[in-house]
């Protein structure tokens, strides 16, 4: 379930409803999601990069949305790997994640929060599960967007930057049937908490039935609202957008409609959609594997900056592992008696 609700969403400011003069953005395509498996074998459903849609338009590279409810010793993460050149967004709504990077950054990610980042100039890192979620199984839900980064930013030192659920900007629709959770940019002058290079709106909605949003988005932006779980609409004409759809509006107009069917049946009881959008970088991209530079000569460049070990070094000990401890959260396992082994 999502982590971060309130117990009357009433209470929450509300999103005003566009001016009568606002004209709608209109829905240019849906487009379904592909199932793939990434890192160490973890399922994934991506609305982009698939052959119906290439990306998400500038300036984002990737989304994926990594569902499962996983038995014991069957949660998967992503082993050591590199990044250079844009960031790596990864939102959870259920589940525990564990980052470790060879620049000494990281964390513990649970339900509800954000990490935040920017490879820079490049560095190794590892997405694991933690043990208690590998051991005992359980529920994980959360997504992971790339977005790309201008020229001038892609040789900064990676950066992190840890959002927790408690800080999201939270609001309501206007009809007061939609919880609006603002992770970055702007939503109808309601700020979300997260710092980027380009600008970008990124909002996690869940909609309860029968219920619609209507969001201002900036002109000049890109627009997409992705159907995590459950089914419903997109655009004021009510395009059809099922489970694991994206739609991609068009651009012009003063605010994107998402609005969802008379029945859900998500264990949230909610249609949960993310809405994301941002400002063209119009620079040339260059892409390869995990590296995403200007020009073929920079991406040759990253490979042999990976080759030669210049992006950092495995720390002792983290090496070959399939899971990661949670300090504040740590598996101990049960003993005959019901005692627990300390």
């Amino acid at each position: 379930m999502p982590a971060v609700t309130v117990p009357d969403i009433l209470a929450l400011p509300r999103l005003d409803a566009p001016a009568l003069e606002s004209r709608p953005r209109a829905v240019a395509k849906v487009v379904d999601s592909i199932r793939a498996l990434e890192g160490g074998g973890f399922p994934v459903r991506r609305p982009f990069p698939t052959p119906s849609l290439m990306d998400g338009g500038d300036p984002f590279l990737l989304l994926d949305h990594m569902t499962a409810a996983y038995e014991p010793h069957e949660a998967k993460g992503a082993p050591w790997h590199p990044h250079r050149g844009f960031e790596t967004v990864t939102y959870l709504m259920d589940g525990t994640f564990v980052h470790t990077d060879s620049h000494g950054g990281g964390g513990v990610i649970r339900g509800g929060d954000t990490q935040w980042m920017t490879a820079g100039s490049g560095l190794l890192h590892d997405e694991l599960p933690s043990e208690k979620l590998v051991m005992t199984g359980g529920v994980f839900d959360g997504v992971q967007l790339w977005v790309n980064l201008p020229k001038r930013a892609k040789w900064n030192p990676p950066n992190y930057q840890d959002i927790r659920g408690n800080g999201l900007t939270l609001v309501s629709s206007s009809d007061g049937g939609a919880l609006v959770r603002i992770i970055a940019g702007s939503a109808a002058g309601h700020e979300g908490p997260g710092r980027t290079y380009t600008p970008i709106t990124l909002v996690h909605a869940s909609l309860s039935p029968g219920a619609e949003v209507r969001i201002p988005w900036q002109h000049s932006y890109s627009a997409m609202a992705f159907a995590l779980h459950g089914d419903g609409y997109a655009g004021d004409e009510k395009r059809a957008l099922k489970e694991s759809q994206l739609a991609q509006f068009a651009p012009g107009g003063d605010y994107i409609t998402v609005g969802a069917g008379p029945e859900q049946h998500h264990t949230t009881g909610a249609m949960e959609v993310l809405l994301l959008g941002g400002e063209p970088i119009n620079e040339p991209v260059a892409r390869y594997g995990p590296f995403v530079m200007n020009t073929r000569s920079e991406i040759v460049q990253a490979v042999e900056d990976f080759q030669a070990g210049r992006m950092g070094e495995i720390p002792a000990g983290r090496q070959g592992r399939e899971f990661a401890p949670d300090p504040e959260d740590p598996w101990l396992p049960e003993v005959p008696g019901g005692c627990e082994q300390l």
